[in-house]
């Protein structure tokens, strides 16, 4: 039942016949209204005619006697027998009857003009009555058909109107039917292509040269979202394929260093060693753990920001002291060029901030400084580190912010991000309604994130 209801092509054959249906029962009952007002109409005329004739014959007889004799006129003059006539004294005592069904005699009330009414007293029937004056007397004309003819062809009428709405009603559907199903051909077809498409072939297409506009944009949207679908399945894939790799580099440097020394016995401090190295492994991995339960967190649609009023300069100050040992390792400097006050979530953006530095202080070349700097372009804060060495390919530019992404796969240094530390940084830029850029400049690599200016900045 529901497989019957669910079918668009049985809903529009429904729809389309019940219009149809809608159409005809209007036509129809504008069509029984009018013969009916046209009988009616042309009975009324027929009454008010016999009075008149009535009248006539009042006028020109003698006496009442002479009327009551003249039977045959009465009966060529309403010439049916469904017709009745009485001529009524002011007593309601008939005078003149012709009254072949035997109707009974209505009461009604005199009148100088012609009266018309239906009466439902015994078989319904239409009257016309006058008052006029026979002899000297008052008296009433009544002139009536009875209404069991008419209402039967009414009825008969009536019953093929039915049969034809209902006779009109199913062909519409059925019409409707053959109609919509070849119509929505093309729809099948399309269906039939969609069911090829599953997550081994989301390569394929749709067809966009349909026949039907309508089909034709929802395939140029249904080919954009496979699209779509198909980059975010290659990039979970490369996501998987990457932590896969990620992972399995500390955890094989730890097993193959604890069979190595496994094999032997070992000292005290070699123990020690090994523990030590385990350590940092450990710490990689924990790192990583970290960053990726980091990023879940911010893609959550949920995810909030506590946003407060910060002073970018002490900020960076504090940064650049929390770096100034690693810094000195490396012949580098720290200068802080921020100032202002932007509206952030302070954790978040000290995060971002630090994994840029961290990131300036791996990559630059040493014995050179590290300008963390801010400006104000339309309606974004600009805070970029920027740090001298070699300029960055421009086909790795636009994936340095891809999760485990390096320029050198290669590449590990120790207290490294494992490859997710500038995807935390974009992560946080998107959250607060921004981005995070790259770009290579005479004096080396900028980094760049990009806030909304706050209402009070």
């Amino acid at each position: 039942m529901s497989r019957i209801t669910g079918s668009l092509t049985l809903r529009l054959a429904f729809l389309f016949a019940l219009v149809v249906g809608l159409l005809l029962s209007t036509i129809g009952l504008y069509l029984y209204h009018s013969l009916y007002s046209e009988i009616t109409w042309r009975d009324d005329q027929m009454l008010r005619g016999r009075l008149e004739r009535m009248i006539v014959l009042l006028d020109n007889s003698a006496s009442v006697e002479a009327l009551r004799h003249r039977p045959r006129l009465y009966a060529n003059m309403l010439d049916n027998r469904e017709s009745v006539l009485w001529v009524l004294t002011d007593d309601d005592r008939p005078i003149i009857e012709v009254n072949p069904m035997h109707q009974p005699v209505p009461e009604l009330k005199g009148s100088d003009e012609v009266q018309l009414r239906t009466v439902l007293n015994g078989a319904p029937a239409r009257l016309a009555w006058i008052d006029a004056r026979l002899d000297g007397q008052q008296v009433t004309l009544i002139a009536g058909k009875r209404l069991t003819e008419r209402n039967r062809m009414l009825a008969s009428y009536r019953s093929k109107l039915w049969l034809s709405l209902a006779g009109g009603s199913l062909a519409a559907f059925l019409l409707g039917w053959i109609v919509t199903r070849r119509g929505l051909a093309p729809v099948r077809r399309l269906t039939a292509r969609a069911a090829t498409i599953d997550t081994q072939h989301l390569y394929y297409r749709l067809p966009e040269h349909s026949e039907v506009s309508e089909l034709r944009d929802l395939s140029l949207a249904l080919n954009g979202m496979l699209t779509r679908l198909e980059a975010g399945f290659l990039q979970l894939s490369r996501f998987s394929e990457d932590l896969a790799h990620e992972m399995r580099t500390p955890l094989t440097n730890l097993m193959g260093q604890t069979q190595q020394r496994l094999r032997h016995d070992r000292t005290g401090d070699e123990y020690k060693e090994i523990l030590i190295s385990n350590q940092e492994e450990f710490e990689r991995l924990a790192r990583m753990i970290d960053s990726m339960l980091f990023l879940a967190r911010n893609e959550q649609p949920d995810a909030s920001l506590d946003r407060q009023p910060i002073e970018l300069h002490d900020m960076v100050d504090q940064l650049c002291e929390y770096f100034e040992g690693m810094a000195e390792e490396r012949g580098m400097t720290l200068i802080n060029r921020t100032h202002g006050r932007l509206d952030a979530d302070p954790d978040l953006l000290r995060r971002a901030l630090a994994n840029l530095i961290a990131n300036a202080l791996r990559y630059g070349q040493t014995q050179t400084p590290i300008v963390i700097d801010q400006q104000q372009i339309d309606h974004l804060h600009h805070i970029s580190v920027l740090n001298q060495g070699e300029p960055i390919p421009e086909a790795h530019l636009s994936l340095l912010f891809e999760r485990f992404y390096r320029v050198d796969a290669s590449r590990h240094t120790p207290g490294d991000s494992g490859g997710l530390g500038l995807a935390i940084v974009r992560s946080i830029a998107q959250l607060h309604g921004g981005l995070a850029t790259v770009s290579n400049e005479h004096s080396g690599v900028r980094f760049t994130l990009c806030l909304p200016v706050s209402a009070r900045s």
